[in-house]
């Protein structure tokens, strides 16, 4: 029963992770989108959840590398090893995923666009170290199917992005810039469902690894080769629904603070933002979309002559990037030891009851700055949010986001 218990708590924490991960990954689809007015807010949050939604269920492979190539509690067999099943394994994953949980709540709150998956992938990192020491982690997997790609992905959707963007613009130069951009406007609907549809083969499947890992620890799954069909569905409805929120702290950074955005640029960087998350998703690494929407972003900036690029913004974007992986491993492992030193179904309730009260109040300092659908195109005033820590509040009768 104990177990059991555990293991329901980490089934409704991983969705949770889940519902996060859709409402702080929104804008690495619908970010220019927004920014250029091909789609209203609205319309562009609730395509880019259904597309998501669909997108689940179109591979596996991103599941299998999360559920087998990350934590090392199997067997030749497929089978946990047997001084590990049970309770143990199941607080690691616990403990990860709360690591996760609190790290993109964190970013989303000063409008960061941290990634998602390796914030997942630092607290299950952390709290393996901490549970199993250094050999409870499978180092080869990490870096053939996390680090490398995390260090080459953005910079390729970069590059890619910015000739793609030069191209656009002199293949239109004769074109009168409105028509241009009326045209373009379409093209970004089309390219950035695009982006959407590989999101959801990609993120919604790191949860549904997560939850098939657990499942494993517990000693009810063994496959390595397959995913329970209930995972897919739960795991599909809750990044939808978390896209359908909308994370517009995150959406206005990527859509108004990093590149001064124009449809043929927005097209340009979607396209290749697509292509390489869909390219990754065939090959089973767990890329960060977040990466990679970035540097298409960013390239398409580099592309256009005349474009203004807020080097300072991108700075502190590289540098959450760089400690996102220790920051929520070093989460995962404190919240493995307090699970671990009260017992399991003690520590388990402390650390979740943390965990709710840390969320609440994150959520709490976000109203005091709101980002909205109402004001999430508003005019970039220098600052990320929340701008009440960095300059005076708004007068009357001005926008209250950043």
């Amino acid at each position: 029963m104990e177990a059991l218990f555990i293991l329901i708590v980490v089934v409704c924490i991983a969705l949770a992770f889940d519902f996060t991960n859709g409402f702080h990954d929104t804008g690495n689809a619908m970010a220019t989108s927004i920014a250029t007015g091909a789609l209203r807010p609205r319309v562009a949050v609730a395509l880019s959840a259904v597309l998501n939604l669909i997108g689940a269920f179109l591979s596996i492979q991103v599941a299998l590398t999360v559920s087998n190539k990350i934590i090392n509690i199997q067997g030749d067999t497929g089978a946990p090893i047997p001084s590990l099943m049970g309770v143990p394994i199941l607080t690691i994953v616990f403990a990860g995923l709360v690591g996760g949980i609190l790290w993109n709540l964190a970013t989303w709150l000063f409008g960061l666009p941290s990634s998602s998956s390796h914030a997942l992938f630092g607290g299950l990192i952390g709290s393996a170290i901490a549970a199993l020491g250094w050999g409870g982690v499978k180092w080869s997997g990490v870096i053939t199917s996390i680090a490398l790609p995390a260090v080459f992905a953005p910079v390729v959707a970069a590059v890619v992005s910015a000739i793609g963007t030069r191209l656009v613009y002199a293949i239109t130069a004769r074109v009168g810039p409105q028509t241009r951009d009326r045209g373009f406007r379409w093209g970004q609907i089309g390219s950035a469902s695009l982006v959407s549809l590989a999101h959801g083969t990609g993120d919604a499947q790191k949860t549904m690894g997560v939850i098939t890992l657990a499942l494993i620890a517990y000693g009810s799954w063994t496959s390595t080769d397959s995913i329970p069909v209930w995972v897919k569905i739960a795991c599909a409805l809750s990044i939808a629904l978390g896209t359908y929120v909308g994370g517009w702290r995150v959406i206005r950074t990527l859509g108004k603070g990093l590149v001064e955005i124009e449809s043929p640029q927005g097209m340009a960087a979607e396209t290749a933002s697509a292509a390489a998350i869909l390219t990754s998703s065939h090959l089973g690494m767990a890329l960060s979309t977040t990466h990679v929407a970035t540097g298409s972003i960013l390239g398409s900036g580099l592309g256009r002559k005349g474009a203004s690029v807020r080097w300072g913004i991108a700075g502190r974007m590289v540098v959450a990037w760089l400690i996102t992986l220790p920051a929520a491993g070093l989460v995962g492992g404190v919240c493995w030891a307090i699970a671990n030193a009260l017992g399991p179904n003690v520590g388990t309730g402390v650390v979740l009851l943390v965990l709710i009260g840390a969320s609440g109040y994150i959520f709490h300092r976000s109203r005091r700055n709101l980002v909205d659908a109402g004001n999430v195109n508003a005019e970039w005033q220098g600052g990320l949010v929340p701008v009440a820590d960095q300059q005076p509040t708004p007068a009357a009768g001005q926008p209250a986001g950043v």
